[in-house]
This record gives structure tokens, C-alpha cells and sequence, in this order.
């Protein structure tokens, strides 16, 4: 059955990535599938038309919204007169469920199918989310354990597809390639700076980084930092913060898979980029800071004790976690020199951090998801 249109909306750049390999895996089973909505570089290389990037659409915290909120609510102006004057065959959700449960809903009323993949974090905050859920959503495909049973109990559909890194990952270079393939100097101390995908992020984390770096450096020559660049993130952005440091670092676009296997430990921004450090067994120490009303509110609804995704599926502190006050470049420096100098406790995260991958399901997750997504539209 040819000429089906799906609409496919990722406000984020991991959702960007995910959603695209989920695009190639539903063109494998029906090659004349024809996709539209909201991506990054990876949907559109994966042949979607997207009418607005993920790169206007991120923000972190509740209070950032407001400098892009005109892109953010022309996109869903946009999309909801798609859905209500020429409904696609399928509505595919990831994440990014502020602006994307609506969307359900309308898509809902005008008998769209809906596949959300990459569930809100229910299990930390807004559970009564559910609701709204199970009344507009026809099936989640969730990428984390603990997330099925929640659906299963409020009467939702949902499959367990594994984690999508699993396959994002494929195959990393031994650390001395890695390290050969960025010019970076073998046997000298190696600190990755994951400052996050989104502008607003990345301006808050970066300098408080960078001045981390400068004291790791003074404290622990010699000592070299690379920077994974995010598709997300506007490389002038990125190279202006760190050329006002005046602090050697090498800044590789679009490698992070590639670029991490060279580094001993990691500095990053809370979020996906936990995850993916966690891993390449990575010992890392992981950073959050937004604007103190969006802390304040924030707190006042979140129900977990942690906030890096590393730390929620161990169910106990693997990595330290410096929030707001905390996220400054003095007590940075000290976490990552004290994972560098004492060896016990940096065998003990490479133990614990090598266990998160068993938790996270089978490879896979795109062909599974794909599978739901023919199934909803074959119905």
C-alpha cells in the first residue's frame, strides 16, 4: 500500500537522531512511505520534509520557553492545520510531550492512529499526564524498564522496544584510535565537555566548564579536552565561548560515538548525552543548571532523588550529580580530579557504569517500533 503519509515530530536532538533511524526502518518495510513534520539534520537526511528544526524548537527548563516560543507556536499552528485539514495516515510522537500531546489529541479526533516512542518522564514528573495519554495515544513504545509496567497499570498499550542507543552506538574505535583520529596526544589525560544540545544550555554549562578545564589543567598537567559538538548547536556559538576562554580545545562535529572512546572522564550536561557516556563506561561527572524560577518550580513537581538518567535506572548514586549552585567550575574541577587521582573510585563507576547497558533491553528498538507503526497503519 503505497502513498501513506506519516507525520513525525522530534522537538530535541536526540529525538531527531531516534527518529530517524526509526524513519529508515518503516521505509525498509514500505519504501513509498511519505514523511513530514519536525526534525533536525538526521530526519532530513533520512528524506523527511521538516517544517521547523529541532534546533529552534529545544529548551531546558520551564521559564527558557519564552525566546523561542513564536518558532515553537508556529510550528503547532502549522502542524495542527496539517492534521485538521489533510490528516496523515499516522502520527508518530517522540518525546517532547508539552508540545506533542496536544497534537495527539487533535490527531485523535480526526481518527489519526498515534505511536508515541520515547515516553515523557512520567515516573518523574506530571504522572497525571497518563490520563491524557490513555485517551488520545494508540500505542507507546517506551526505552526504559520500568516505564512499561506504569502503562500497563493506567490501561495503556505499550511495548518495551529496548534503548535506541543500543544501536546508535554500533562500533566505537579502541581509545588509542580514537585518540588518533582527533590528533589528540596518547598517554596524556583526556577530559570530554558535553555541554548539551540546546543554545540556552550550552551558554549556562559551557564557561562554567571551561573554567573547570583551566583549573583541571593548572592542578593536573598535562591534561588535553575535546568537545563533541551536538547537531543541535550552532558550531559559532560554541567556538566563540571557548576562543573567550582562551583554553585549548578541540571541538569535533557530529562524532560523539567516535570522540568519547578517547577520553578518561567526562563532564556532561544532564540528559541523553548521561546516557551515552554511561555507555562507553565513561566515569563522568554530570552538570545541571537552568534559571532559578524554572529550579524552583521544577522541584516543586519532580518525585525522583536523581536527575541523570545514569542514576534513575542504577536506582543509586553512580556518578555525582552538581545541580544549580553546585554546577560551578571550582566544584567540577574537584569531582573530575578526584575521579582522575583516586583509582578506587574510578574503577568503582567504570563497574557500576558497565552495568546500566544490560538494563536497557536487546539492539533493536527501531525495527521494533517500526513493526508497531506498520501495525497502526495497516489497521
Amino acid at each position: 500500500m503505497s502513498g501513506r503519509r506519516v507525520m513525525i515530530v522530534a522537538g530535541e536532538a536526540s529525538g531527531d537522531l531516534h527518529g530517524a533511524r526509526l524513519v529508515q526502518a518503516m521505509r525498509a518495510l514500505d519504501p513509498a512511505l511519505a514523511f513530514s513534520g519536525i526534525g533536525g539534520r538526521n530526519l532530513r537526511q533520512a528524506g523527511v520534509r521538516c517544517l521547523a528544526d529541532v534546533a529552534d524548537m529545544g529548551v531546558v527548563g520551564l521559564t527558557e520557553v519564552t525566546r523561542k516560543l513564536g518558532t515553537i507556536l508556529r510550528a503547532r499552528r502549522d502542524l495542527r492545520r496539517i492534521l485538521s485539514d489533510a490528516p496523515p495516515d499516522l502520527l508518530i510522537l517522540i518525546d517532547y510531550p508539552d508540545f506533542n500531546l496536544p497534537l495527539a489529541r487533535i490527531a485523535k479526533a480526526r481518527g489519526v492512529p498515534v505511536l508515541y516512542y520515547i515516553s515523557p518522564q512520567i515516573w518523574a514528573w506530571r504522572k497525571g499526564r497518563l490520563n491524557a495519554i490513555r485517551k488520545c495515544v494508540d500505542h507507546m513504545a517506551v526505552i526504559l524498564p520500568f516505564e512499561k509496567p506504569l502503562y500497563d497499570q493506567a490501561g495503556v498499550p505499550a511495548t518495551f522496544v529496548g534503548h535506541p542507543l543500543l544501536d546508535a552506538l554500533g562500533d566505537t574505535p579502541a581509545p588509542p584510535e580514537a585518540r588518533r583520529m582527533f590528533q589528540l596526544a596518547e598517554g596524556v589525560t583526556t577530559v570530554a565537555l558535553l555541554p548539551g544540545s540546546r543554545e540556552g544550555e550550552a551558554r549556562k554549562l559551557l564557561p562554567e566548564m571551561l573554567g573547570a578545564a583551566r583549573i583541571i589543567a593548572r592542578e593536573l598537567p598535562p591534561v588535553q579536552f575535546v568537545l563533541p559538538l551536538a547537531d543541535s548547536l550552532d558550531p559559532a556559538v560554541v567556538e566563540g565561548i571557548v576562543r573567550r576562554r582562551d583554553l585549548a580545545v578541540r571541538i569535533v562535529r557530529n562524532r560523539i560515538y567516535d570522540v568519547l572512546p578517547a577520553a578518561d572522564v567526562a563532564l556532561v550536561a544532564s540528559g541523553t548525552a548521561t546516557l551515552e557516556t554511561a555507555l562507553m563506561n565513561l566515569p563522568m561527572v554530570v552538570v545541571y543548571k537552568v534559571s532559578p524560577l524554572s529550579y524552583w518550580v521544577g522541584r516543586a513537581f519532580i518525585h525522583v532523588g536523581h536527575i541523570s538518567l545514569v542514576n534513575i535506572i542504577a536506582g543509586k548514586t553512580v556518578v555525582p550529580e552538581l545541580i544549580q549552585g553546585e554546577a560551578h567550575a571550582n566544584r567540577m574541577a574537584v569531582e573530575v580530579i578526584d575521579i582522575l587521582s583516586r583509582k578506587s573510585r574510578k574503577l568503582r563507576m567504570h563497574e557500576e557504569l558497565s552495568q546500566i547497558r544490560a538494563r536497557l533491553g536487546e539492539p533493536g528498538a527501531a525495527a521494533k517500533t517500526a513493526a508497531l507503526a506498520m501495525d497502526l497503519l495497516n489497521t
